[in-house]
């Protein structure tokens, strides 16, 4: 599952294309023994009320089996278990080992090591898909949530938590905090820089809160809707099969 995304801007494209996808992973995968401390930190804890919105979003269809891809630690699926928000059966996929170590120390139910442009499921194996913070990190995000969209069945929805463009007066002020504020701020933590780096690029490089509608109709879901959370810092899109 490369990182390296045909939008992204043209000096982040040539620093990443002198690596590999295993490279990367393991990039972010020395990050993992502090990235859960480095998520509360960078964003002052609002990540707790990202994940508490989308499993809020997921309760309301009490789907029966669930797949959270890009599940990293694990947070997504053990706060999807801990409010019991399906009634039978949840996994979690992530491309990177250290990460899903960690998940498995957390106790994060039933985690697989895979890419989620090729997921090992049957046409309609799930209810609901989850992805938080991971769609930006796919090297085709359109196959992507085409892959997404072959796993769910007829009524199931997909949720994408994604870091997105806030409002256009608060955009600058957060834009110069992603760029030069953050990095810095992380290598108080970690010596991993360009994990940092490559996150504030790729949101920037993110395609826009209408525009990732627009791509999921494309990819074959309809009644897509979006919220916008902490002034548009992140959006959570809901699209039904």
């Amino acid at each position: 599952m490369a990182l390296i995304q045909p939008d992204a801007p043209p000096a982040l494209r040539e620093e990443l294309a002198h690596q590999s996808p295993e490279a990367i992973s393991a990039m972010f995968g020395r990050v993992a023994p502090r990235y859960d401390l480095l998520n509360h930190v960078l964003c002052g804890g609002s990540d707790l009320y990202w994940r508490w919105s989308l499993m809020r979003a997921v309760r309301a269809q009490r789907p029966a089996r669930v797949l959270d891809l890009a599940t990293g630690s694990g947070d997504v699926l053990l706060t999807l278990q801990r409010h019991q928000i399906y009634t039978e059966f949840a996994a979690g996929v992530d491309f990177c080992l250290p990460m899903l170590q960690q998940a498995h120390t957390k106790k994060a139910p039933n985690l697989l090591v895979g890419d989620a442009l090729r997921l090992p499921f049957a046409d309609g194996s799930y209810d609901a898909v989850t992805i938080a913070f991971g769609l930006r990190n796919l090297a085709d995000r359109l196959a992507g949530l085409r892959e997404m969209r072959r796993i769910l069945r007829p009524g199931g929805r997909a949720y994408i938590l994604e870091f997105s463009h806030p409002l256009a007066w608060f955009a600058p002020l957060y834009f110069w905090y992603l760029r030069v504020v953050m990095p810095k701020y992380a290598r108080l933590f970690t010596p991993e820089k360009g994990a940092y780096e490559y996150l504030g690029e790729s949101i920037r490089a993110f395609p826009r809160q209408p525009e990732l509608a627009a791509m999921l109709r494309t990819a074959g879901f309809r009644e897509v809707r979006w919220s916008n959370l902490t002034l548009g810092i992140v959006a959570l899109h809901v699209a039904e099969v």
